[in-house]
């Protein structure tokens, strides 16, 4: 009888190596989470340096999440080609020499191009590494490992503040770019000698040496070596036929919902991000004030996922996220009100770092429910580039309105109704859902 090993890690209570390779993705994230977002620490030095524009500093904050996008499009399917593993070494390879680039450039121009070629490689990185975690864990775990990934995020983000708290008033905020290019570089090197094939593409291609790596991974696992590779297909339906599938019936308003509230939700959470040091200090803060502020929301956020997990718990994560969503745009109104008295600032900060990162925790959480099998990693993804349209056009239409003389308040005030508008989309698609979900309950008992 032939062996389904896909099924048995599945089935199988987690073994210590599979919990080390989720460490070793969530180490990838954290390398993610400092390179994306270091240049919302250091854009204030930055633009003092070159006297930079609003639009000209939200032109830099974009330009990562720019090449994010095309690393997520582009390349990412070249994982299924030539391995996960080969692909997220090469886009550390790009990660990290880009970001050492970056402490070497003279003008405003060359740093934008290089930060997208930085974006470039970390969403290669974050498309497979995602894909990686989720695939070592079993059924059980499932969920807290693609949380757990959130959270790498987070820590990323707040040791770029902290560095930058350290370093610049020392150093130039050239030596957190140099900083962040050989951690990445130490992280390829570490990848190289500790990161595992994934079983899923060793199976479905059969490369060199695939039994070989297999049962290298499977004994670790702790499961009994394969004699021969087992017959494993996958779907080959042609990639028209798979787009066509999420717009069928009344999966077509599903997808919408989720394209949208993925598109809200990373407009807002980039603009909070990205421009909040920079806004603060201009209202009067400290740049360690307001530096230290960002790092609070990025301490948050390490939070937020682990917090909406175990609220989903308990309610409907359709609830949970919008619950979220509501306190998030209350938090993003909150904020800018109170960013005279430092103290209180600094609690609030914390909080909507908190939330506005279980919203997009809660947004990845859900989107693989509302797909079949056959569809789901399309699906998803396209959700994902969508929404990363959202996080390319937020900063650099924040620093349109600051050139146009708009006030900080009222640009918040702004970005708090996209969160608002959010609850609207995820609670139709909650709607949807769950109607659809009944649709085929009672099909399956009239066939029975």
């Amino acid at each position: 009888m032939q062996r389904d090993i896909l099924s048995e890690i599945n089935q199988n209570n987690m073994s210590r190596y599979q919990w080390f390779v989720i460490v070793v993705c969530v180490c990838l994230n954290i390398i993610d989470g400092f390179d994306v977002m270091v240049m919302a620490f250091t854009a204030p030095s930055v633009s003092a340096e070159w006297s930079l524009s609003g639009a000209q500093i939200g032109l830099l904050l974009s330009a990562g999440l720019f090449g994010m996008a095309a690393g997520s499009i582009f390349l990412a399917p070249l994982a299924d080609k030539i391995g996960r593993r080969l692909l997220i070494l090469i886009c550390l390879a790009i990660a990290g020499i880009s970001m050492l680039a970056c402490g070497l450039v003279h003008s405003h121009s060359m740093l934008a191009a290089l930060r997208f070629v930085t974006g470039i490689g970390v969403g290669g990185i974050l498309a497979s590494s995602n894909v990686l975690a989720s695939e070592y864990a079993n059924l059980r775990w499932r969920s807290l490992a693609v949380s757990l990934m959130s959270t790498g995020y987070g820590i990323g983000a707040t040791l770029g503040g902290i560095l930058s708290l350290l370093l610049i008033e020392h150093l130039g905020w050239r030596s957190i770019f140099l900083a962040g290019g050989v951690t990445t570089v130490v992280m390829l090197l570490v990848s190289l000698w500790l990161l595992p094939e994934s079983l899923d593409y060793l199976l479905a291609k059969k490369p060199k040496q695939a039994l070989e790596k297999i049962n290298l991974t499977v004994q670790r696992i702790g499961l009994v070596r394969l004699n021969a590779l087992p017959q494993h297909e996958k779907n080959t339906q042609q990639h028209s036929s798979d787009i066509a599938k999420l717009f069928q019936g009344k999966q077509g308003f599903q997808t919408l919902c989720l394209w949208f509230a993925f598109f809200l939700v990373m407009f807002g959470f980039y603009f909070v991000m990205s421009w909040t040091p920079k806004i603060l200090i201009a209202m009067g803060m400290s740049p360690s004030q307001g530096v230290t502020t960002g790092i609070l929301i990025s301490i948050g956020g390490v939070f937020g996922a682990a917090i909406i997990g175990l609220l989903a718990s308990r309610i409907k994560i359709f609830h949970a996220l919008s619950l979220f969503l509501g306190l998030t745009a209350v938090c993003v109104w909150l904020f800018v009100a109170v960013s005279s008295q430092v103290s209180i600032a600094l609690m609030v900060g914390l909080l909507l770092g908190t939330l506005i990162n279980g919203c997009v925790a809660g947004l990845y959480s859900i989107s693989p429910t509302i797909y079949d099998a056959d569809i789901r990693s399309r699906g998803v993804g396209y959700a994902i580039g969508f929404g990363r349209i959202g996080a390319i056009l937020s900063p650099t239409v924040a620093g349109i309105f600051l050139d146009k003389g708009l006030a900080p308040s009222t640009l918040y005030a702004y970005y708090g109704i996209v969160f608002i508008l959010a609850i609207f989309l995820i609670l139709s698609l909650s709607k949807a859902f769950y109607r659809q979900k009944e649709g085929l309950g009672s099909s399956i008992k009239t066939v029975a």
